[in-house]
């Protein structure tokens, strides 16, 4: 009953007392007293210096009512018993089933944002800044605030189980039917978290975005987790010198382990890694350990490369409980540090763990292959995060390096690497805020490029016959760029890193001009070591003024020289910046890769065509755009075997139709002779398992066709990385192919922005 209604009670019943109020009242004065009581306990609890006329009034209130109760007859209090007690078993009923979302919100919740980072967010205006979406939302979740604390969930968990289990077999003795409807409750449960998990997904997108340049307002993490400390070998495992075994100390002993781990592969074959490890090696000896070991060729790795192999093979053979409690410690360590609070909001961390010492292995032929990778102690790490969080703690007995506060940046840990003096970063996921938005403005770029694309063209055509050299190679390089989506290529010192090369820094020898070649002319044939020392081999036929300033450019240069030597990547970016605010090289490989992609989906889809064959369709059009991006990988080592494999499948699925061919075959031959309902309907049976098959053998055979093409290109990188996902997600609508087929769960979850924005419409 509402105050409202009470202080209306009271006007009602102030002018006269009825006799039925003193007949009755001895009987309900137990009743009254209860009442007044638990009242008061309210009242002291809100108003501890409530005065004693907010009391007369609370009483006087109270008794007024019980006047009105009183005036009832008992039939109609009875009735009004079992009025309250129907309306405290719909309430109850309908507490249960709000307590299945609501169970499911909690666990999403925890599972979202941990107990322990909502426990330890500061007080209102002590750093969180709300974002609009959180005012929205903060409200709900007020009432519920206490249930996301660990203990309470699991308390909450363990009553809802019991109690749900004790309704179900209260069911069961009532109907028999009533295990399907415990399976329905389960799939609406289930579609009923599927969709509170998509209710609470952060829609980041639909927020204003910050124009001050910081990256964050609010930053809490627990710092990153360090390599264990080095286990020493057992004492039967032995190092072997010149034929004699010998004990080392145990940093040496480490770096030794991480030679034999890696004797049965083809680096430490090579001179370059074995000279490098030998030199990194004796810096962890002891003065007498280097005046004994002298020659790498009489150093014995065998014992211990067999140990650890013998390790290896024991990690397999685990049991399934062993397996389970090194996954559940994995887990807990995620839920502590793979996640931080950013902006009130849970975002959960790339790569936490610091990498492990080893040895430096580099792509290609990298000069500093085999030197050692040292380990990284807290003394090394730079730690980022908001002056008013709770501060990362290191190891005990250790100190961070440093603890900065700079919301321009987005990494949350730094540290400088020992080999090539490069700083490595722990940043956030790539399904977070802050990477979602920068893949975003990337292809919103690569939009902007194409409003221009075709007056940038036409200005670099025109500097081709420029009265400058300079200016002719900047718009030869730029062509380059743009038709063959080649990288800049960054200027390196000689001797540091791998002799790899992009567009700027082509030299004389990368390139072979030919005036007429297999019914083309103007030919211009690449050979060169790309990004991460891929070969990048083409042979293209250029336009004749293009061929003609390659000729000039070649004049007089020997091999080893610059194919653009009055051209380097500074300059070309700043040429670029003039052209259009925030255009790289990367934008127009980003701009010609979507444009491919959109382009060749057209072409190749068909409405008509089976799911698969539509996702053939796709794969075909996204590898057109990783033969444009240079985007190769060599054949898995398992490639032939899977391809068997899969061959045998369809020719098992091959028998299976041709025995579905013949019993339909027959049946329909029983129809014929018999012409009865039964022979109909098993005619439709055989008819709809050969169609089955049919599709089963289909798609199995697309499969193969699909694995062959992409046997040698790597579709992964351009799909993540230059493609913009609205186009593919536009495509799956427009074609009702399921979003599953395309993006895995980790791609939906870095894509989520693109599925929630993009329509079936939608143009790069």
């Amino acid at each position: 009953m509402s105050g409202d209604h009470g202080h209306g009670d009271s006007q009602v019943n102030c002018g006269s007392k009825g006799s039925d109020t003193h007949k009755h009242k001895d009987k309900h004065k137990d009743k009254e007293h209860r009442h007044k009581d638990h009242k008061k306990d309210k009242e002291r609890e809100k108003f501890k210096h409530s005065n004693s006329e907010h009391k007369e009034h609370s009483e006087k209130k109270h008794r007024d009512k019980d006047k009105e109760k009183l005036k009832h007859s008992d039939s109609s209090s009875d009735k009004h018993r079992e009025k309250h007690k129907e309306k405290r078993r719909e309430e109850k009923i309908k507490s249960s089933h709000i307590d299945k979302p609501k169970k499911e919100k909690e666990n999403g919740y925890v599972r979202d944002i941990s107990p322990a980072a909502i426990k330890s967010e500061p007080e209102e205006g002590n750093g969180f800044y709300p974002s609009p979406q959180y005012n929205k939302t903060k409200q709900e979740y007020n009432d519920e605030e206490f249930e996301y604390k660990p203990k309470k969930v699991k308390t909450e968990h363990d009553k809802k189980a019991k109690k749900r289990k004790h309704e179900y077999e209260e069911d069961d003795e009532d109907e028999d039917i009533k295990p399907k409807k415990k399976t329905k409750d389960k799939k609406t449960t289930e579609g009923k978290k599927a969709k509170k998990e998509e209710e609470e997904k952060w829609k980041w997108w639909e927020e204003e975005r910050y124009t001050d340049g910081s990256k964050w307002r609010f930053l809490e993490h627990k710092g990153p987790v360090f390599a264990p400390p080095y286990e020493p070998l057992p004492d039967k495992v032995k190092f072997y010198y010149d034929g004699k075994p010998m004990k080392l100390n145990a940093p040496a002993e480490e770096v030794a382990t991480f030679f034999a781990k890696m004797l049965d592969h083809e680096y430490t074959t090579k001179d370059i890694f074995r000279k490098n490890f030998f030199k990194d090696w004796r810096k962890e000896m002891t003065s007498e350990e280097k005046s004994k070991i002298s020659d790498l060729n009489k150093c014995k790795f065998s014992e211990m490369s067999e140990y650890f192999k013998a390790q290896s093979e024991a990690r397999k053979q685990m049991s399934k409980q062993e397996k389970q409690k090194i996954k559940e410690e994995n887990e807990r360590i995620l839920q502590e540090y793979g996640f931080c609070i950013m902006d009130n909001h849970k975002e959960r961390i790339g790569n936490f763990r610091i990498e492990p010492p080893g040895l430096f292995r580099g792509r290609g032929d990298h000069p500093k292959m085999g030197m050692l990778k040292r380990r990284i102690r807290p003394e090394d790490i730079i730690i980022n995060c908001s002056k008013d969080s709770k501060h990362p703690k290191p190891p005990p007995g250790t100190k961070w390096k440093e603890v900065r506060h700079d919301n321009k940046v987005t990494w949350l840990v730094s540290w400088t690497e020992n080999i090539q003096g490069s700083i490595k970063y722990i940043m956030l996921n790539p399904s977070s805020r802050i990477k979602g938005e920068k893949d975003w403005q990337k292809y919103e770029t690569a939009r902007r490029l194409k409003k221009c694309v075709d007056r940038l063209r036409n200005q670099y055509r025109d500097d081709w016959k420029s009265k400058e050299m300079r200016i002719r190679q900047r718009a030869v390089a730029l062509y380059f760029i743009d038709k063959l989506a080649l990288r800049a290529g960054n200027e390196k010192e000689e001797g540091e890193t791998a002799d790899t090369v992009g567009c700027c820094s082509l030299r004389v020898e990368h390139i072979k001009l030919y005036p007429k070649m297999d019914d083309q002319e103007y030919v211009v044939e690449f050979d060169f070591l790309g990004k991460d020392s891929i070969r990048y081999y083409n042979k293209i036929p250029v336009e004749k003024r293009v061929f003609k300033n390659l000729q000039l450019f070649l004049e007089n240069k020997q091999p080893e020289d610059d194919l653009f030597d009055r051209l380097n990547t500074s300059i070309l970016n700043k040429h670029l910046q003039e052209l259009m605010d925030g255009l790289t090289a990367k934008v127009f490989r980003t701009y010609n890769a979507s444009i491919t992609l959109q382009q060749q989906l057209k072409e190749l889809t068909s409405p008509d065509d089976s799911i698969p064959a539509k996702i053939l369709s796709y794969n075909r059009a996204n590898r057109a755009v990783a033969i444009l991006c240079n985007h190769q990988r060599a054949p898995p080592k398992t490639f032939e075997k899977s391809m068997q494999n899969l061959q045998t499948k369809i020719d098992e699925k091959q028998n299976q139709l041709s025995a579905a061919r013949k019993q339909l075959k027959a049946a329909k031959s029983d129809h014929k002779a018999s012409h009865d309902d039964k022979s109909k309907k098993a005619v439709e049976v055989k008819r709809k398992a050969v169609q089955r098959i049919e599709e089963q053998l289909m798609k199995l055979q697309v499969q193969a066709t699909d694995r062959e093409e992409n046997k040698q290109i790597a579709l992964g990188t351009s799909k993540l990385n230059y493609l913009d996902p609205r186009i593919s997600v536009a495509w799956c609508k427009k074609f009702s192919i399921p979003i599953e087929k395309i993006y895995n769960k980790t791609q939906r979850e870095k894509f989520a922005w693109a599925i929630d924005m993009a329509e079936k419409d939608y143009e790069f």
